[in-house]
Formats: structure tokens, C-alpha cells, sequence
């Protein structure tokens, strides 16, 4: 029987739509047998999530406790990116960890607090307090919060629409954040008894993207995987991460990125092989899978 592993999907206690509870719901009707929890530099949602994955009786799936964190990188050309880093099975009570964590989330937050006064000063129907009350506590918050409340106002029909138009990196309300450079962020993740894989390396359609030279420097830090399988991967990308993780000896993965409402992207739509799962977790000590 086939294991349908999504080790990339997000709740609304970062940008998604669904609940952690709602998200494991939507796990077990798509069929998945497991999913991992990557919202963006946060953990708050693995309480909820657990406890609906132990409300089912057999569990109805295996939650993987994961994160997405926002990293700074060399491109490889010169220059400097931003790249996403999937961690999962670490501790998040690490003080390293926990402490970066704390101001990333802060810095997000006051960010986020700034373009929508910057919007709604030029007379965009944004009402920032209401906006930033709406957040859940633990919340990094980010754009497409902004973006959410840019549709209910009836400013553009979608939230891509909104990115597109107005906070998207080159345009005109978007603001700059600090990353924690990744090379940092991969040694916080293992000291903190979990693993790293880096999320859509090569997904163009996101601005710009590293070199292959950059995935093999990352490799002698310690990172362990690649995410090959991206709704933002062409087969082009996905051939040449293939030949890339098998010569690194790297874990290849595979991840939706799924946003529920935010994105038209379905849960399960990509998935990480089975034994990729078992190289990649089968050492980790930071904390455990659910289920």
C-alpha cells in the first residue's frame, strides 16, 4: 500500500487558513498518513494539532512537528536571498532557538503593523488595529494577513491579486525583515536535537533563487535535505535537484505548501517517499512524531 507523506503544510497560526485541528482534519479526508507542520518561525500550533491527532482512536494519521523559518543566504551570484528552511523534531524550548524565534516573530509583527498603517494612511480600507488584534498571540503575522483583509475589504479579488498589486518584494507597500543567516539557523535546529531540509530552492516564480553551488556549501553546515517535490518546481527543477540530493547524499522531500484558502494548492498534491522520511527523521531527538 502506498504511504502518502506532505511534509510542507501550514495553519492559521502563521499564514494558513485552516486551523492546526481543521488542518489535520483536512490531512485525513485527502487520505494522507502523514503530515508535517511547518508554519512560518513558529511551534504554537503542534499543541492543538496533537490533540487532534490523538482524538482519533487509532490515530487517524502521524502529525510530524515541524517549521518553516525565513532565512538569508548567499545566492551564489554575488549576492544575497532569502530561503526558507523546513525544520522538523527539534525542541522548541532550545533557549538558541526559542530566543530567535521570539524576535523574528516580533519583528514580523511590527512589520506587518507598518504597511498596513502605511496603506491605510493613503486611504486604503485597512484598519491596522483590528488587523494585529486579529492574530493569534503566537503568530509571526506576515503579508498575507494584509493581504486577506485587502480582499474581505473588497481592494482585490484575491490574495495573489493583492501581492501582485500591492505587497509583493518589488512592489509599492512591500517592506524589508532580518533573516537569521541560514547557516546560523541549521546549527540552532540540530543543537536543538532536529533536522533541516531547504524548502523550493530552485522555484523561479518566486523571484530569485541559489545556485547548486550554495545547496552543497549548506550541506557541509549540516543540512540534510532538499525539497525536490514543490508545486513551484518545474520538471526541469525536480530533474536537477534529483541528480543534485543523490550526489550530495542528501534526503530528497517533497511538500504542498498548502495555505487553504490563501493558495488554490491541495493538501497531499506533493509527496516525500517513504524511506526519505525514515533517512531524514530516523536520528532526530528534539521531539517526537504524533501518532
Amino acid at each position: 500500500m502506498d504511504v502518502r507523506i506532505d511534509m510542507h503544510v501550514h495553519s492559521s497560526e502563521s499564514d494558513g487558513t485552516d486551523t492546526p485541528a481543521g488542518l489535520v482534519r483536512t490531512a485525513v479526508a485527502a487520505g494522507l498518513d502523514v503530515v508535517a507542520l511547518t508554519d512560518h518561525d513558529t511551534s504554537a500550533g503542534w499543541a492543538e494539532a496533537e490533540r487532534a491527532v490523538r482524538e482519533s482512536s487509532p490515530p487517524a494519521l502521524r502529525l510530524v512537528p515541524g517549521a518553516e523559518l525565513s532565512c538569508e543566504s548567499s545566492d551564489g551570484r554575488g549576492g544575497t536571498v532569502t530561503v526558507h528552511l523546513l525544520a522538523y523534531l527539534f525542541d522548541p524550548d532550545s533557549p538558541a532557538l526559542r530566543d530567535e524565534q521570539l524576535r523574528l516573530r516580533a519583528e514580523r509583527r511590527g512589520r506587518l503593523e507598518q504597511m498596513a498603517r502605511r496603506m491605510a494612511d493613503d486611504g486604503f480600507p485597512v484598519e491596522p488595529e483590528k488587523l494585529m488584534a486579529g492574530l493569534p498571540p503566537d503568530s509571526p503575522g506576515g503579508r498575507p494577513h494584509l493581504a486577506r483583509a485587502l480582499v474581505e475589504a473588497g481592494t482585490v479579488g484575491t490574495v495573489t491579486e493583492a501581492f501582485d498589486n500591492y505587497l509583493g518584494t518589488h512592489a509599492p507597500y512591500y517592506m524589508p525583515r532580518t533573516d537569521t543567516p541560514v547557516e546560523r539557523a541549521i546549527r540552532m535546529i540540530a543543537d536543538a536535537g532536529g533536522t533541516t531540509v531547504l524548502a523550493h530552492p530552485f522555484a523561479v516564480s518566486r523571484g530569485q533563487t541559489v545556485t547548486a553551488e550554495v545547496i552543497t556549501e549548506l550541506a557541509g553546515h549540516g543540512l540534510r535535505g532538499v525539497e525536490v517535490e514543490h508545486p513551484d518546481h518545474d520538471e526541469s527543477a525536480r530533474k536537477r535537484l534529483r541528480e543534485l540530493v543523490a550526489e550530495l547524499g542528501l534526503v530528497p522531500t517533497g511538500g504542498s505548501d498548502y495555505h487553504g484558502t490563501n493558495k488554490s494548492i491541495r493538501i497531499g498534491s506533493e509527496h516525500t517517499p517513504p524511506e526519505s522520511l525514515d533517512r531524514l527523521l530516523g536520528d532526530c531527538t528534539g521531539s517526537k512524531i504524533i501518532g
